[in-house]
Protein backbone atom coordinates (compact mmCIF):
# COMPACT_ATOMS: atom_id res chain seq x y z
CA UNK A 1 0.00 0.00 0.00
CA UNK A 2 2.81 2.37 0.91
CA UNK A 3 4.61 1.69 -2.39
CA UNK A 4 1.41 2.27 -4.36
CA UNK A 5 0.79 5.59 -2.60
CA UNK A 6 4.42 6.54 -3.22
CA UNK A 7 4.03 5.66 -6.90
CA UNK A 8 0.90 7.81 -7.26
CA UNK A 9 2.94 10.80 -6.08
CA UNK A 10 5.02 10.62 -9.25
CA UNK A 11 2.03 11.21 -11.53
CA UNK A 12 1.68 15.04 -11.17
CA UNK A 13 5.17 15.72 -12.50
CA UNK A 14 4.63 13.46 -15.49
CA UNK A 15 1.06 14.56 -16.27
CA UNK A 16 1.98 18.25 -16.33
CA UNK A 17 5.39 17.63 -17.91
CA UNK A 18 3.87 15.56 -20.72
CA UNK A 19 1.16 18.13 -21.44
CA UNK A 20 3.75 20.92 -21.52
CA UNK A 21 6.30 18.88 -23.46
CA UNK A 22 3.96 17.78 -26.24
CA UNK A 23 1.61 20.77 -26.46
CA UNK A 24 3.23 23.97 -25.16
CA UNK A 25 5.22 24.63 -28.34
CA UNK A 26 2.23 24.27 -30.68
CA UNK A 27 0.05 26.18 -28.17
CA UNK A 28 2.41 29.17 -28.09
CA UNK A 29 2.81 29.21 -31.86
CA UNK A 30 -0.72 28.52 -33.11
CA UNK A 31 -3.10 29.39 -30.23
CA UNK A 32 -1.43 32.18 -28.22
CA UNK A 33 0.13 33.30 -31.55
CA UNK A 34 3.50 34.11 -30.05
CA UNK A 35 6.20 34.73 -32.63
CA UNK A 36 8.44 31.66 -33.11
CA UNK A 37 11.53 33.62 -31.98
CA UNK A 38 9.88 34.64 -28.68
CA UNK A 39 8.41 31.16 -28.25
CA UNK A 40 11.95 29.76 -28.44
CA UNK A 41 13.02 32.23 -25.74
CA UNK A 42 10.13 31.17 -23.47
CA UNK A 43 10.88 27.45 -23.92
CA UNK A 44 14.63 27.92 -23.51
CA UNK A 45 14.48 30.25 -20.50
CA UNK A 46 11.80 28.15 -18.77
CA UNK A 47 13.77 24.92 -19.14
CA UNK A 48 17.07 26.52 -18.10
CA UNK A 49 15.44 28.15 -15.07
CA UNK A 50 13.89 24.78 -14.22
CA UNK A 51 17.35 23.22 -14.37
CA UNK A 52 18.87 25.92 -12.14
CA UNK A 53 16.19 25.50 -9.48
CA UNK A 54 16.92 21.78 -9.04
CA UNK A 55 20.30 22.16 -7.28
CA UNK A 56 18.95 25.21 -5.42
CA UNK A 57 16.09 23.14 -4.03
CA UNK A 58 18.52 20.30 -3.33
CA UNK A 59 20.65 22.72 -1.30
CA UNK A 60 17.72 24.00 0.77
CA UNK A 61 16.43 20.46 1.36
CA UNK A 62 19.84 19.46 2.72
CA UNK A 63 19.52 22.36 5.21
CA UNK A 64 15.95 21.48 6.21
CA UNK A 65 15.45 20.14 9.73
CA UNK A 66 13.45 17.02 10.39
CA UNK A 67 9.82 17.64 11.39
CA UNK A 68 7.06 15.29 12.48
CA UNK A 69 6.15 15.04 8.77
CA UNK A 70 9.78 14.31 7.80
CA UNK A 71 12.37 16.43 6.02
CA UNK A 72 11.01 16.08 2.48
CA UNK A 73 7.23 16.04 2.93
CA UNK A 74 6.84 19.72 4.00
CA UNK A 75 8.25 20.79 0.63
CA UNK A 76 5.61 18.74 -1.16
CA UNK A 77 2.80 20.07 1.05
CA UNK A 78 3.50 23.77 0.63
CA UNK A 79 4.41 23.79 -3.08
CA UNK A 80 1.32 21.95 -4.36
CA UNK A 81 -1.42 24.68 -4.31
CA UNK A 82 0.81 27.35 -5.84
CA UNK A 83 2.03 24.96 -8.54
CA UNK A 84 -1.58 24.25 -9.58
CA UNK A 85 -2.41 27.95 -9.88
CA UNK A 86 0.68 28.79 -11.94
CA UNK A 87 0.09 25.76 -14.21
CA UNK A 88 -3.43 26.95 -15.03
CA UNK A 89 -2.20 30.46 -15.87
CA UNK A 90 0.30 29.05 -18.40
CA UNK A 91 -2.69 27.92 -20.52
CA UNK A 92 -4.57 31.23 -20.22
CA UNK A 93 -4.32 33.79 -23.04
CA UNK A 94 -4.25 37.24 -21.38
CA UNK A 95 -6.22 40.05 -23.01
CA UNK A 96 -3.24 42.38 -23.24
CA UNK A 97 -1.67 43.94 -26.30
CA UNK A 98 1.85 44.00 -24.86
CA UNK A 99 3.57 41.87 -22.27
CA UNK A 100 2.16 38.54 -23.46
CA UNK A 101 5.64 37.05 -23.80
CA UNK A 102 6.48 38.14 -20.24
CA UNK A 103 3.24 36.59 -18.97
CA UNK A 104 4.12 33.14 -20.30
CA UNK A 105 7.75 33.45 -19.27
CA UNK A 106 6.90 34.41 -15.66
CA UNK A 107 4.26 31.73 -15.07
CA UNK A 108 6.22 29.03 -16.92
CA UNK A 109 9.27 29.72 -14.75
CA UNK A 110 7.11 29.95 -11.61
CA UNK A 111 5.51 26.60 -12.31
CA UNK A 112 8.88 24.98 -13.03
CA UNK A 113 10.18 26.25 -9.68
CA UNK A 114 7.17 25.00 -7.75
CA UNK A 115 7.04 21.59 -9.43
CA UNK A 116 10.77 21.24 -8.65
CA UNK A 117 9.95 21.86 -4.97
CA UNK A 118 7.60 18.87 -5.33
CA UNK A 119 9.62 16.52 -7.49
CA UNK A 120 13.16 16.78 -6.07
CA UNK A 121 12.10 15.79 -2.53
CA UNK A 122 9.74 13.20 -4.01
CA UNK A 123 12.57 11.63 -6.03
CA UNK A 124 14.88 11.58 -3.01
CA UNK A 125 12.11 9.91 -1.02
CA UNK A 126 13.14 6.64 -2.74
CA UNK A 127 16.10 6.43 -0.35
CA UNK A 128 13.86 6.86 2.71
CA UNK A 129 11.37 4.08 1.95
CA UNK A 130 13.60 1.13 2.86
CA UNK A 131 17.20 0.09 3.41
CA UNK A 132 16.77 -2.86 1.06
CA UNK A 133 17.83 -2.27 -2.55
CA UNK A 134 15.25 -4.84 -3.72
CA UNK A 135 12.49 -2.83 -2.03
CA UNK A 136 13.75 0.38 -3.60
CA UNK A 137 13.85 -1.28 -7.03
CA UNK A 138 10.32 -2.55 -6.48
CA UNK A 139 9.10 0.92 -5.41
CA UNK A 140 10.85 2.42 -8.44
CA UNK A 141 9.06 -0.04 -10.74
CA UNK A 142 5.71 0.88 -9.12
CA UNK A 143 6.59 4.54 -9.53
CA UNK A 144 7.66 4.24 -13.16
CA UNK A 145 4.48 2.35 -14.04
CA UNK A 146 2.33 5.10 -12.51
CA UNK A 147 4.51 7.85 -14.01
CA UNK A 148 4.19 6.42 -17.50
CA UNK A 149 0.47 6.07 -16.82
CA UNK A 150 0.66 9.75 -15.85
CA UNK A 151 2.09 10.56 -19.26
CA UNK A 152 -0.83 8.65 -20.78
CA UNK A 153 -3.25 10.73 -18.71
CA UNK A 154 -1.45 13.94 -19.62
CA UNK A 155 -1.51 13.04 -23.30
CA UNK A 156 -5.11 11.79 -23.21
CA UNK A 157 -6.60 14.66 -21.20
CA UNK A 158 -4.78 17.43 -23.04
CA UNK A 159 -4.97 15.77 -26.45
CA UNK A 160 -8.57 14.57 -26.38
CA UNK A 161 -10.03 17.79 -24.92
CA UNK A 162 -8.05 20.02 -27.27
CA UNK A 163 -8.46 17.61 -30.20
CA UNK A 164 -12.26 17.93 -30.02
CA UNK A 165 -11.93 21.52 -31.16
CA UNK A 166 -10.91 22.32 -34.72
CA UNK A 167 -8.16 24.93 -34.49
CA UNK A 168 -8.47 27.18 -37.56
CA UNK A 169 -5.54 27.40 -39.92
CA UNK A 170 -4.60 29.91 -42.59
CA UNK A 171 -3.65 29.02 -46.15
CA UNK A 172 -0.26 30.23 -47.30
CA UNK A 173 -0.41 33.53 -49.23
CA UNK A 174 1.61 31.85 -51.97
CA UNK A 175 -1.56 30.08 -53.04
CA UNK A 176 -3.03 33.43 -54.04
CA UNK A 177 -1.95 35.93 -56.64
CA UNK A 178 0.66 38.39 -55.50
CA UNK A 179 -1.63 41.34 -56.13
CA UNK A 180 -4.49 40.18 -53.95
CA UNK A 181 -2.65 38.04 -51.38
CA UNK A 182 -2.93 40.62 -48.60
CA UNK A 183 -6.66 41.03 -49.21
CA UNK A 184 -7.18 37.26 -49.21
CA UNK A 185 -5.17 36.86 -46.01
CA UNK A 186 -7.22 39.58 -44.31
CA UNK A 187 -10.47 37.91 -45.32
CA UNK A 188 -9.24 34.54 -44.08
CA UNK A 189 -8.15 36.02 -40.77
CA UNK A 190 -11.59 37.55 -40.24
CA UNK A 191 -13.30 34.32 -41.24
CA UNK A 192 -11.25 31.89 -39.18
CA UNK A 193 -10.14 33.80 -36.11
CA UNK A 194 -12.65 34.82 -33.55
CA UNK A 195 -15.04 32.01 -32.55
CA UNK A 196 -12.95 28.94 -33.42
CA UNK A 197 -9.78 30.26 -31.81
CA UNK A 198 -11.74 31.19 -28.67
CA UNK A 199 -13.09 27.62 -28.48
CA UNK A 200 -9.54 26.28 -28.78
CA UNK A 201 -8.31 28.55 -26.00
CA UNK A 202 -11.19 27.49 -23.75
CA UNK A 203 -10.36 23.84 -24.43
CA UNK A 204 -6.78 24.36 -23.27
CA UNK A 205 -8.03 25.98 -20.04
CA UNK A 206 -10.50 23.13 -19.38
CA UNK A 207 -7.67 20.62 -19.83
CA UNK A 208 -5.49 22.65 -17.44
CA UNK A 209 -8.27 22.61 -14.83
CA UNK A 210 -8.70 18.83 -15.05
CA UNK A 211 -4.94 18.23 -14.82
CA UNK A 212 -4.70 20.63 -11.85
CA UNK A 213 -7.36 18.61 -10.02
CA UNK A 214 -5.43 15.37 -10.65
CA UNK A 215 -2.24 17.05 -9.37
CA UNK A 216 -3.97 17.85 -6.07
CA UNK A 217 -5.52 14.38 -5.72
CA UNK A 218 -2.20 12.58 -6.30
CA UNK A 219 -0.39 14.86 -3.84
CA UNK A 220 -2.97 14.08 -1.14
CA UNK A 221 -2.63 10.31 -1.70
CA UNK A 222 1.17 10.60 -1.39
CA UNK A 223 0.98 12.62 1.82
CA UNK A 224 -1.58 10.34 3.47
CA UNK A 225 -0.09 7.00 2.38
CA UNK A 226 3.70 7.34 2.78
CA UNK A 227 5.73 7.72 5.95
CA UNK A 228 9.24 9.09 5.56
CA UNK A 229 11.65 6.78 7.43
CA UNK A 230 14.65 8.66 8.71
CA UNK A 231 16.59 5.54 9.66
CA UNK A 232 16.32 4.00 6.16
CA UNK A 233 19.07 6.22 4.78
CA UNK A 234 21.39 6.35 7.76
CA UNK A 235 24.51 4.31 8.48
CA UNK A 236 26.18 3.64 11.81
CA UNK A 237 28.93 6.20 11.21
CA UNK A 238 26.68 9.15 10.23
CA UNK A 239 28.25 12.57 10.81
CA UNK A 240 27.06 15.86 9.24
CA UNK A 241 28.95 17.17 6.23
CA UNK A 242 28.34 20.58 4.62
CA UNK A 243 26.39 20.86 1.34
CA UNK A 244 29.35 22.13 -0.68
CA UNK A 245 31.67 19.45 0.68
CA UNK A 246 29.03 16.90 -0.24
CA UNK A 247 28.60 18.47 -3.68
CA UNK A 248 32.32 18.21 -4.34
CA UNK A 249 32.30 14.55 -3.28
CA UNK A 250 29.24 13.77 -5.42
CA UNK A 251 30.62 15.42 -8.56
CA UNK A 252 33.92 13.54 -8.15
CA UNK A 253 32.16 10.17 -7.95
CA UNK A 254 33.03 8.43 -11.23
CA UNK A 255 30.00 6.10 -11.62
CA UNK A 256 27.64 9.06 -11.07
CA UNK A 257 29.29 11.18 -13.77
CA UNK A 258 29.27 8.29 -16.24
CA UNK A 259 25.61 7.52 -15.53
CA UNK A 260 24.39 11.09 -15.97
CA UNK A 261 26.52 11.53 -19.11
CA UNK A 262 24.86 8.50 -20.71
CA UNK A 263 21.32 9.44 -19.80
CA UNK A 264 21.98 13.08 -20.62
CA UNK A 265 22.08 12.30 -24.34
CA UNK A 266 19.24 9.77 -24.05
CA UNK A 267 17.03 12.42 -22.43
CA UNK A 268 18.00 14.92 -25.10
CA UNK A 269 16.94 12.52 -27.83
CA UNK A 270 13.52 11.82 -26.34
CA UNK A 271 12.87 15.45 -25.37
CA UNK A 272 13.60 16.63 -28.90
CA UNK A 273 11.15 14.00 -30.14
CA UNK A 274 8.58 15.00 -27.51
CA UNK A 275 8.86 18.75 -28.14
CA UNK A 276 8.48 18.55 -31.92
CA UNK A 277 6.25 15.50 -32.42
CA UNK A 278 2.94 17.39 -32.46
CA UNK A 279 4.23 19.75 -35.16
CA UNK A 280 5.75 16.81 -37.08
CA UNK A 281 2.45 14.88 -37.10
CA UNK A 282 0.43 17.99 -37.96
CA UNK A 283 2.51 19.36 -40.81
CA UNK A 284 5.03 16.79 -42.09
CA UNK A 285 2.80 13.69 -41.87
CA UNK A 286 -0.42 15.64 -42.45
CA UNK A 287 -2.33 14.11 -39.51
CA UNK A 288 -3.69 17.37 -38.07
CA UNK A 289 -6.68 15.67 -36.43
CA UNK A 290 -4.91 12.47 -35.40
CA UNK A 291 -1.69 13.50 -33.66
CA UNK A 292 -3.20 13.36 -30.15
CA UNK A 293 -4.29 9.75 -30.79
CA UNK A 294 -0.82 8.82 -32.10
CA UNK A 295 0.74 10.28 -28.94
CA UNK A 296 -1.73 8.31 -26.85
CA UNK A 297 -0.74 5.09 -28.65
CA UNK A 298 2.93 5.71 -27.80
CA UNK A 299 2.22 6.30 -24.12
CA UNK A 300 -0.18 3.37 -23.74
CA UNK A 301 2.42 1.08 -25.27
CA UNK A 302 5.05 2.47 -22.88
CA UNK A 303 2.79 1.92 -19.85
CA UNK A 304 2.04 -1.69 -20.71
CA UNK A 305 5.72 -2.58 -21.25
CA UNK A 306 7.13 -1.13 -18.00
CA UNK A 307 6.63 -4.51 -16.21
CA UNK A 308 8.43 -6.21 -19.11
CA UNK A 309 11.51 -4.03 -18.61
CA UNK A 310 11.38 -4.52 -14.82
CA UNK A 311 11.48 -8.29 -15.42
CA UNK A 312 14.22 -7.90 -18.03
CA UNK A 313 16.56 -5.89 -15.78
CA UNK A 314 16.15 -8.31 -12.87
CA UNK A 315 16.77 -11.28 -15.18
CA UNK A 316 19.58 -9.94 -17.39
CA UNK A 317 20.91 -6.88 -15.53
CA UNK A 318 20.43 -3.15 -15.85
CA UNK A 319 23.30 -2.44 -18.24
CA UNK A 320 22.03 -4.98 -20.76
CA UNK A 321 18.51 -3.57 -20.39
CA UNK A 322 19.92 -0.14 -21.29
CA UNK A 323 21.54 -1.41 -24.48
CA UNK A 324 18.50 -3.37 -25.65
CA UNK A 325 15.81 -0.91 -24.55
CA UNK A 326 17.21 2.38 -25.77
CA UNK A 327 18.73 1.10 -29.02
CA UNK A 328 15.38 -0.44 -30.00
CA UNK A 329 14.06 3.09 -30.67
CA UNK A 330 16.48 3.68 -33.56
CA UNK A 331 14.76 1.68 -36.35
CA UNK A 332 11.38 3.22 -35.52
CA UNK A 333 12.73 6.77 -35.48
CA UNK A 334 14.16 6.13 -38.93
CA UNK A 335 11.03 4.37 -40.23
CA UNK A 336 8.65 7.21 -39.33
CA UNK A 337 10.63 9.57 -41.59
CA UNK A 338 11.65 7.22 -44.42
CA UNK A 339 8.27 5.55 -45.04
CA UNK A 340 5.52 7.35 -46.92
CA UNK A 341 2.88 9.09 -44.83
CA UNK A 342 0.43 6.32 -43.90
CA UNK A 343 -1.79 6.42 -40.83
CA UNK A 344 -1.77 2.67 -40.16
CA UNK A 345 2.03 2.44 -40.47
CA UNK A 346 2.38 5.48 -38.21
CA UNK A 347 0.30 3.79 -35.48
CA UNK A 348 2.37 0.59 -35.76
CA UNK A 349 5.60 2.59 -35.47
CA UNK A 350 4.15 4.56 -32.52
CA UNK A 351 3.23 1.40 -30.59
CA UNK A 352 6.67 -0.13 -31.23
CA UNK A 353 8.45 3.09 -30.24
CA UNK A 354 6.53 3.13 -26.94
CA UNK A 355 8.45 0.01 -25.88
CA UNK A 356 11.69 1.98 -26.01
CA UNK A 357 10.12 4.98 -24.29
CA UNK A 358 9.28 2.69 -21.35
CA UNK A 359 12.93 1.68 -21.01
CA UNK A 360 14.02 5.33 -21.08
CA UNK A 361 11.57 6.08 -18.25
CA UNK A 362 12.45 3.18 -15.97
CA UNK A 363 16.19 2.63 -16.24
CA UNK A 364 17.67 5.99 -15.12
CA UNK A 365 15.71 6.02 -11.88
CA UNK A 366 16.38 2.33 -11.27
CA UNK A 367 20.17 2.76 -11.67
CA UNK A 368 20.63 5.94 -9.63
CA UNK A 369 20.10 4.27 -6.19
CA UNK A 370 22.91 1.83 -7.11
CA UNK A 371 25.25 4.79 -7.61
CA UNK A 372 24.20 6.31 -4.28
CA UNK A 373 24.89 3.02 -2.47
CA UNK A 374 28.30 2.83 -4.13
CA UNK A 375 29.00 6.39 -2.96
CA UNK A 376 28.00 5.53 0.62
CA UNK A 377 30.50 2.69 0.70
CA UNK A 378 33.31 4.96 -0.44
CA UNK A 379 32.24 7.84 1.85
CA UNK A 380 30.56 6.29 4.91
CA UNK A 381 31.13 9.44 6.98
CA UNK A 382 29.30 11.68 4.47
CA UNK A 383 25.55 10.94 4.68
CA UNK A 384 22.46 12.92 3.69
CA UNK A 385 23.37 13.79 0.09
CA UNK A 386 20.53 11.93 -1.64
CA UNK A 387 18.88 15.20 -2.70
CA UNK A 388 22.16 16.36 -4.31
CA UNK A 389 22.38 13.19 -6.40
CA UNK A 390 18.80 13.46 -7.60
CA UNK A 391 18.69 17.24 -8.09
CA UNK A 392 21.92 17.48 -10.12
CA UNK A 393 20.92 14.42 -12.12
CA UNK A 394 17.75 16.27 -13.14
CA UNK A 395 19.67 19.56 -13.51
CA UNK A 396 21.94 18.34 -16.30
CA UNK A 397 19.15 16.72 -18.29
CA UNK A 398 16.83 19.72 -17.96
CA UNK A 399 19.50 22.28 -18.77
CA UNK A 400 20.54 20.60 -22.00
CA UNK A 401 16.89 19.89 -22.85
CA UNK A 402 16.18 23.61 -22.49
CA UNK A 403 19.03 24.43 -24.83
CA UNK A 404 17.90 21.82 -27.37
CA UNK A 405 14.22 22.88 -27.31
CA UNK A 406 15.16 26.55 -27.63
CA UNK A 407 17.43 25.78 -30.56
CA UNK A 408 14.82 23.54 -32.24
CA UNK A 409 12.11 26.23 -32.04
CA UNK A 410 14.59 28.82 -33.28
CA UNK A 411 15.49 26.47 -36.15
CA UNK A 412 11.83 26.38 -37.16
CA UNK A 413 11.78 30.18 -37.13
CA UNK A 414 14.82 30.34 -39.42
CA UNK A 415 13.25 27.72 -41.70
CA UNK A 416 10.25 30.01 -42.19
CA UNK A 417 7.60 28.57 -39.85
CA UNK A 418 4.18 30.13 -40.56
CA UNK A 419 2.00 30.61 -37.48
CA UNK A 420 -1.33 28.74 -37.82
CA UNK A 421 -0.51 27.76 -41.37
CA UNK A 422 -2.49 24.90 -42.93
CA UNK A 423 0.83 23.76 -44.41
CA UNK A 424 4.49 24.69 -44.00
CA UNK A 425 7.34 25.38 -46.45
CA UNK A 426 9.58 22.49 -47.46
CA UNK A 427 12.43 23.80 -45.26
CA UNK A 428 10.21 23.55 -42.15
CA UNK A 429 9.21 19.95 -42.95
CA UNK A 430 12.86 19.02 -43.52
CA UNK A 431 13.82 20.66 -40.19
CA UNK A 432 11.08 18.71 -38.37
CA UNK A 433 12.35 15.44 -39.87
CA UNK A 434 15.84 16.22 -38.58
CA UNK A 435 14.52 17.11 -35.10
CA UNK A 436 12.46 13.92 -34.63
CA UNK A 437 14.71 11.42 -36.41
CA UNK A 438 18.31 12.15 -37.41
CA UNK A 439 19.35 14.16 -34.34
CA UNK A 440 17.72 11.81 -31.75
CA UNK A 441 19.29 8.76 -33.43
CA UNK A 442 22.75 10.37 -33.25
CA UNK A 443 22.25 11.24 -29.57
CA UNK A 444 21.12 7.69 -28.72
CA UNK A 445 24.19 6.19 -30.41
CA UNK A 446 26.43 8.54 -28.43
CA UNK A 447 24.73 7.61 -25.16
CA UNK A 448 25.23 3.89 -25.84
CA UNK A 449 28.97 4.49 -26.24
CA UNK A 450 29.05 6.31 -22.89
CA UNK A 451 27.21 3.48 -21.11
CA UNK A 452 30.10 1.17 -21.97
CA UNK A 453 32.11 3.13 -19.38
CA UNK A 454 29.54 2.72 -16.59
CA UNK A 455 31.20 0.42 -14.00
CA UNK A 456 28.31 -0.91 -11.85
CA UNK A 457 27.21 -4.24 -13.27
CA UNK A 458 25.18 -6.95 -11.50
CA UNK A 459 28.21 -8.45 -9.73
CA UNK A 460 29.24 -5.04 -8.43
CA UNK A 461 25.69 -4.39 -7.20
CA UNK A 462 25.66 -7.65 -5.19
CA UNK A 463 29.00 -6.85 -3.57
CA UNK A 464 27.83 -3.34 -2.65
CA UNK A 465 24.62 -4.69 -1.12
CA UNK A 466 26.56 -7.13 1.08
CA UNK A 467 29.07 -4.44 2.14
CA UNK A 468 26.27 -1.99 3.03
CA UNK A 469 24.56 -4.58 5.21
CA UNK A 470 27.83 -5.17 7.08
CA UNK A 471 28.41 -1.43 7.48
CA UNK A 472 24.96 -0.86 8.92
Amino acid sequence: CSKLCYAVGGAPYQITGCALGFFLQIYLLDVAQVDAFYASIILFAGRVWDAITDPMVGFFISKTSWTRFGRLMPWIIFSTPFAIISYFLIWFVPDISTGQVMWYLVFYCAFQTLVTCFHVPYSALTMFISREQSERDSATAYRMTVEVLGTVLGTAIQGQIVGKVDTPCIESPFFFGLTNSSVAMEELNMTHDTESLTDTRNAYMIAAGVIGGLYLLCALILLLGVREKRESSELQSDEPVSFFQGLKLVMNHGPYIKLIAGFLFTSLAFMLLEGNFALFCTYTLGFRNEFQNILLAIMLSATLTIPLWQWFLTRFGKKRAVYVGISSAIPFLIAVVVLDSNLFVTYVVAIAAGISVAAAFLLPWSMLPDVIDDFKLQHPSSPGHEAIFFSFYVFFTKFTAGVSLGISTLSLDFAGYQTRGCSQPGQVNFTLKMLVSAVPVGLILLSLLLFKLYPIDEEKRRKNKKALQDLR
